[in-house]
């Protein structure tokens, strides 16, 4: 009866994680849009944190909860995730083509936090307080930048484009505060609820919280970013599509494993460091190679998004594997 209730807590938690990330992201974005903020400002900075509010919010329960291993495991997985599931399925729907030259400013500054942090952590083999300031400042000054490059781009660019017709501006600012203020607060108990049932499971399998956070957890919050990738490729708007995953991927990065510092700082778990942040760097660095486009136009044809599709599944695999050889020798 124990395990049917944290099952219920999980899924639950998923589905109220998806709709109220939608609703925040609707609410705060139609009231910056209410207080004459820029479309592309919105989009670059509101909908980048908004679709990684559950991965932020979910890291800072299990954090402060004790499981320190949950919360890396959610925004190292979710970054995988992101790449090699969210985009390689969207790429194998539609081929994804670059034209912003905005978005592609933010290819190199994904690689380069995603390169930061994995020497920082690689350092001292520790996540403790000093890096999540680091990282935390990181944040700010790479938000502070993308925003002043955004006021400078031309109106025409095509990522402008796609978010001045995507953020809300019909939305008066009394529904749009409270579709803000509802989604928060469901944002709060769904994350509150899913850590609660994925602690409970892990314990009743016998799994680590890192696994539990670098796969279930990992791909239930990353659904916000499949399906906003989804709806991007339906309505032809590649743009959106890859700089939600690079704005998140660099939330999740900077903002998570910021936030797990400073809430619980612990040492890493080894297949951290050996396995899932080169995984990530890996496919980083592979993102980059395929959608900056050095000698063409950046794009990931649908050949491209099946080799990480199926470097998604490999890693699963492997993350599979791991845990059944802990369980024959434990």
């Amino acid at each position: 009866m124990a395990i049917l209730l944290d099952l219920v807590a999980v899924l639950g938690g998923f589905i109220l994680l998806i709709k109220s990330a939608d609703r925040f992201i609707t609410g705060t974005s139609a009231t910056a849009s209410n207080l004459g903020v820029a479309p592309v400002i919105i989009g670059i900075t509101i909908v980048g944190f908004g679709t990684s509010a559950p991965e932020m919010l979910v890291a800072a329960f299990a954090a402060a909860g004790g499981n320190p291993g949950m919360a890396v495991g959610n925004a190292v997985g979710s970054n995988i995730t992101n790449i090699a599931l969210v985009l390689g399925g969207t790429a194998i729907m539609a081929p994804l083509a670059v034209g912003s030259r905005l978005l592609k400013r933010e290819y190199p500054v994904l690689l380069f936090v995603t390169l930061v942090a994995c020497i920082m952590l690689a350092y001292d083999k520790h996540l403790g307080r000093l890096e999540g300031v680091v990282f935390i400042i990181m944040l700010i000054v790479i938000l502070f930048l993308l925003i002043r490059q955004a006021r400078t781009s031309p109106r025409k660019d095509p990522l402008a484009l796609e978010f001045e017709q995507e953020i809300p501006h019909d939305i008066a600012m009394r529904e749009s505060l409270w579709l803000l203020g509802s989604g928060l607060v469901i944002l709060l108990v769904s994350s509150k609820l899913l850590v609660w049932g994925a602690v409970n499971l892990a314990q009743y399998f016998g799994i680590s919280d890192l696994i539990i956070g670098l796969t279930v957890i990992a791909i239930g919050t990353s659904l916000p970013e499949l399906a906003a990738s989804i709806i991007s490729v339906k309505k032809n708007e590649p743009d959106i599509a890859i700089g939600n995953i690079i704005g998140s991927n660099i939330f999740n990065t900077l903002g998570v494993l910021g936030i797990t510092g400073l809430i619980q700082p612990a040492p890493l778990d080894p297949e951290v460091l050996q396995r899932d942040l080169p995984v990530m760097a890996t496919l980083t660095l592979l993102l980059f190679i395929l959608g900056y486009g050095f000698t063409r136009k950046g794009h990931l044809t649908r050949v491209e998004g099946s080799i990480l599709l199926v470097l998604f599944l490999a890693y699963e695999v492997i993350l599979y594997l791991s845990v059944t050889n802990e369980k024959v020798f434990t």
